[in-house]
């Protein structure tokens, strides 16, 4: 039993000393690793110790041009604004008063054939009204109300006969007149067909006195486009109805405009 015991003991030394063994190569291993890693880096700077230089590519030369496209065509439809002035004593009279005027200038719409869907109430105020005299506090005279009324007329033959109509009916504001179109679309299409061609031409002229080729277009945007023309003003109720007839409107043209930005490639 002793024998077997020293002879166990004596087994073991060497395992363990395999263990160290495998240890010590091993940090062996990783000090020589950090060792070679300044060595490396030192070696992939260029030589003088200056730091590398990224060189960018330079842009293509290009053009940045803008045209545009118009087309004149007839408006179809026309927005008329007018309203009803009332005052009186006090508030509720002047609202009741312009409520009476208001609902005979609907029935005169209706009447002129204007559908209840192109009718809208654009505002509707009340205010108190004052008399200023010079060292005296303010006077309050009554009350004003004011309704504001914006109609479409489809049917451009109307327009002058319907301002009367309106007029006849208790309207003593009128505040200006647009025309516009229903569909724009087709105007504008042709429009942009008509900058497009535009911008061609001025690319191929700049790239004619430059004395390159133009290569194809890099990018194209828009902007613009059909916008209602703006209101203008139109006659005083006093003075819309001329003796002899009904108020002479001219709807004129209208112009459509479509602005166009293109970047075109050049060769070298």
């Amino acid at each position: 039993m002793i024998r077997s015991k020293a002879v166990a003991q004596v087994s073991a030394a060497p395992a363990l000393s395999n263990r160290a063994l495998m240890f010590s190569g091993a940090v062996l291993a990783a000090a020589a690793l950090f060792a070679a890693a300044p060595a490396a880096h030192a070696q992939s700077q260029p030589s003088g110790g200056a730091p590398m230089m990224m060189h960018a590519m330079a842009a293509p030369p290009a053009l940045n041009l803008s045209a545009y496209g118009e087309v004149r065509t007839a408006p179809d439809m026309a927005t008329i604004s007018f309203g009803v002035v009332t005052e009186a004593a006090t508030a509720a009279e002047a609202m009741q008063l312009n409520a009476t005027r208001m609902n005979q200038v609907m029935a005169a719409l209706r009447r002129a054939g204007i559908e209840a869907r192109d009718i809208q109430t654009s505002g509707l105020n009340l205010s108190a009204q004052y008399d200023y005299v010079q060292n005296e506090p303010p006077r309050l005279r009554g009350y004003q109300a004011s309704n504001q009324v914006t109609v479409i007329i489809n049917d451009l033959t109307k327009v002058g006969t319907t301002a009367d109509a309106v007029v006849a009916a208790g309207v003593n504001q009128i505040n200006g007149i647009g025309f516009g179109l229903k569909d724009p679309s087709a105007a504008e299409n042709q429009a942009r067909q008509i900058a497009v061609r535009n911008l061609q031409a001025k690319a191929a002229l700049y790239a004619q006195a430059l004395g390159v080729e133009l290569a194809g277009i890099r990018s194209l945007s828009e902007g613009g486009g059909y916008a209602p023309q703006p209101q203008v003003m139109f006659a005083r109720a006093e003075m819309a109805m001329d003796s002899g007839g009904s108020t002479p409107v001219a709807a004129g043209q209208l112009t459509v405009r479509i602005d166009i930005t293109g970047v075109y490639d050049l060769g070298r």
